[in-house]
């Protein structure tokens, strides 16, 4: 008698072999050969309702969808990425053509570092996957209300950016504490643009946090904001280096702990993200994940390191957990009260931020303006600049952008000069297209 998958699931797998930081760094194609040969040993692609695909190609127009990549995105995008990016969207499409209930994409490079502007590299990541998926099938389908639930061990704080001022996309990242780990953000107090406040929701755990903490922010936290949410899609950006092996954080998850995180979670989409304890935890964790999705037993995937003393959580660590639940989902409940508080008498809020390029070895200054608008996302403006030279302006006209917003940045698109910017861009949303202004001389 064949095994037959309650749940009918896609899997995706692109190793990108031609694409690598170094030969030896953490982030390598070996990342997902060790887990594809499980795979393979274990007969999971033999059972019925498990069903592998080839990833499709995204294309340069998906990138721009969702970046302003300088000086362009076929600068920065190599056929890897585009091909990550691709094995993201046939996940989706997969989900939404009605093949598959779920569907998991095994795919790297990553790319929950990637924010809205791109100049080079930055923790491992160039073009944000999960983000060119959902931007591609927004456009191709419909206008999905997402939630985006990121249990990377790392902030995803390139995801962030991007939805920062979408009011329809819950972005809510489940990490390592920044005051101790790279990229240093992700705390409570950043909760979204002025037109979607509320809508990014942060729970920095510490370090040392096992599979009881995990479950516990996901069941008290996670679930009843999804729940309140109401997502028409769940995505998970599901990077496995909570693991307790991993060679670059500092967790105790289990593979069981992901198994579990998974069945409860119930994402519609998995895409993979970190995760660098390539023989020791990857092969388990994404068999438990796959095997999860497709509502399979979990209960014998055990790592070979796996000890006891790793599920142990401290008193202090569960205290703080609760509180931290307790805090969190107060503010959520009164996102509109404290958003209404945060922006009162404004018409436009600015910001400026400096984000640094560790994998470019550069630092970009950047400066946000939004319209706080009561009818739609509002327009953004938001300059870039990397030294004197490597200037870009990018205009955004959201979703459903109002009249008055798209007089705002037509306007703003118009009177913009090359005197003053390298590249000038307008995304107009609406009718994805994005218009171009160059300095062809520098």
């Amino acid at each position: 008698m064949n095994l037959r998958a309650p749940t009918r699931t896609g899997v995706v797998f692109f190793p990108a072999f031609d694409w690598a930081i170094s030969p030896t760094h953490p982030e390598r194609e070996e990342r997902l050969l060790y887990t594809r040969d499980q795979i393979f040993e274990e007969g999971i692609l033999d059972v019925d309702g498990i069903v592998e695909y080839s990833p499709l190609v995204a294309t340069l127009d998906d990138v721009d969808r969702v970046h302003s990549c300088f000086p362009s995105a076929a600068d920065q995008a190599s056929p890897s990425h585009l091909i990550s990016a691709g094995g993201a969207i046939t996940a989706a499409r997969k989900v939404l053509d009605g093949e598959v209930e779920r569907a998991f994409a095994l795919v790297r490079p990553p790319g929950h570092h990637a924010r809205r502007v791109v100049h080079g590299l930055r923790g491992f990541c160039i073009i944000n996957i999960e983000a060119v998926m959902i931007e591609h099938i927004r456009r191709h389908y419909r206008d999905f209300r997402v939630a985006i639930v990121d249990t990377d061990c790392h902030h995803g704080d390139g995801t962030q950016d991007v939805y920062w001022n979408d009011p329809d996309t819950l972005f809510l990242s489940l990490h390592q504490d920044g005051r101790t780990l790279y990229p240093g953000t992700g705390f409570p107090d950043e909760l979204g643009g002025p037109n979607a406040y509320g809508t990014t929701v942060n729970v920095p755990v510490p370090p040392g946090t096992t599979d009881e903490g995990f479950l516990y922010c996901l069941d008290h936290l996670v679930l009843p904001i999804l729940e309140d949410w109401k997502p028409d899609l769940i995505i998970n950006s599901a990077g496995q280096d909570n693991h307790f092996t991993d060679p670059i954080t500092d967790m105790s998850v289990t593979a069981q702990g992901y198994a579990a995180l998974t069945r409860r979670l119930k994402a519609h989409v998995a895409v993979l993200e970190g995760g660098y304890s390539v023989q020791s935890a990857l092969p388990y964790v994404n068999t438990g994940i796959l095997l999860a999705m497709a509502g399979l037993d979990t209960s014998r995937v055990v790592e070979p390191d796996f000890q006891p003393d790793v599920l142990r959580q401290s008193e202090r660590t569960r205290e703080y957990l609760k509180r931290l639940c307790e805090i969190l989902h107060d503010r959520y409940r009164r996102r509109e009260d404290l958003g209404a508080q945060a922006f009162r008498g404004k018409t436009h809020h600015e910001e400026s931020r400096s984000v640094h390029y560790d994998g470019a070895g550069i630092n970009e200054r950047q400066k946000e303006r939004v319209r706080i608008c009561p009818e739609c996302p509002g327009v953004v403006t938001l300059e870039s600049a990397v030294g004197r030279h490597d200037t870009l302006l990018s205009i955004e006209l959201p979703r459903r952008c109002c009249p008055a917003c798209r007089d705002e940045g037509e306007s703003a698109y118009r009177t913009a000069t090359t005197d003053d910017f390298r590249v000038i861009l307008l995304r107009d949303r609406p009718a994805d297209a994005v218009l171009r202004k160059e300095r062809q001389n520098l």
